[in-house]
């Protein structure tokens, strides 16, 4: 495993996360059981993998609870980041989505924050976040100024209960905003050799202000991994909202991951590892976020890890996926 600074930190992390979404276990990943979740998180640690990620909104909080199970006796063993900004307690804020029996609303005011930091925390069986992102930002009619969320974060910060900022789901102008107020370590935002949309808004902005960009969905919910074929079953809401599940646009893409095998070969590795390794190639400050909740998808994502894949071969691999896009 290879390791860099997060963001202008002191904080070294994994080149490869480990993501928590799906140890949630809610409508978007389907039932999870949480002793095999607990033993995969503790073998990401053997592979080397060092950044863990979760958030409340993961399983309604279940899988913050998970994650503090998992880091009991451990909690040095991972940087650590989790999120704010999404709360179902049927207070104020802007509706993202209902599911589950909730309504998700975007709250990032500097009240509600602070409530969701202690909520976490108490979660997660932790004195201190390394890395608090928010989730998704605030919008009308619950509009809460950038520099007040950031006013609450730079406290949390002074206070020891977190140690580096991050943010999710953002503009260019955005990052901007967030930075004229602090210090951001890290953004998260999806990405992938199929969706390539912030080459050339997120991208530079984070190499201007020293940011981390951490690709979440780097395998676009498992249809990279060439685990999937054509009668492959899509459970959960999560992979339902990718297009390459439907059937006209997956038989598309299984070709171009079939053309993929010699890459494999001459690297000894498979595609998940593939995919893993050309996200990672994409900027010198990337990090790519991969989920697991079994033992087995853990160690695939962390040989991605391994891999430097040569140019050529990265232009290839454009090329194939380009004439689909």
């Amino acid at each position: 495993m290879r390791y860099k600074k997060l963001g202008n930190s002191d904080i070294d992390v994994s080149v490869v996360s480990l993501g928590a979404w799906a140890i949630g276990g809610d409508s978007n990943w389907g039932a999870s059981d949480d002793d095999m979740s607990i033993r995969t998180i503790h073998e990401a640690h053997n592979l080397g993998i060092t950044l863990l990620d979760t958030a409340p909104a993961y399983g309604l909080g279940h899988s913050e609870e998970v994650v503090g199970k998992a880091l009991k006796g451990r909690r040095s063993d991972f940087v650590l980041s989790t999120k704010c900004g999404l709360v179902w307690d049927g207070g104020e804020g802007s509706v993202l989505m209902s599911r589950d029996g909730v309504t998700l609303l975007r709250n990032l005011s500097a009240k509600s924050v602070r409530k969701q930091l202690e909520e976490s925390l108490k979660r997660l069986q932790t004195e201190y976040i390394d890395i608090f992102i928010t989730h998704w930002q605030a919008t009308e009619p619950f509009l809460v100024p950038i520099e007040e969320t950031m006013g609450a974060l730079n406290e949390f910060v002074r206070e020891g209960k977190i140690r580096a900022i991050g943010i999710s789901n953002v503009t260019a102008d955005q990052i901007d905003e967030y930075s004229k107020y602090g210090k951001i370590a890290l953004i998260q935002q999806k990405y992938s050799m199929l969706d390539r949309t912030h080459e050339k808004t997120l991208m530079p902005k984070c190499i201007e202000h020293g940011i981390t960009f951490q690709a979440y969905s780097p395998l676009e919910r498992g249809i990279l991994s060439g685990k999937v074929r054509m009668d492959t079953q899509v459970v959960g809401l999560a992979k339902g909202g990718i297009k390459w599940y439907q059937p006209e646009h997956r038989a598309k893409l299984l070709a171009v991951l079939d053309g993929f095998k010699p890459i494999c070969d001459k690297y000894n590795c498979t595609l998940t590892n593939l995919a893993i390794a050309w996200t990672a190639a994409q900027m010198d400050n990337m990090n790519v976020l991969c989920g697991a909740r079994k033992v087995d998808q853990v160690a695939d994502n962390a040989k991605g890890g391994d891999i430097v894949l040569e140019q050529a071969d990265i232009d290839a691999m454009n090329a194939a996926v380009a004439a689909i896009l």
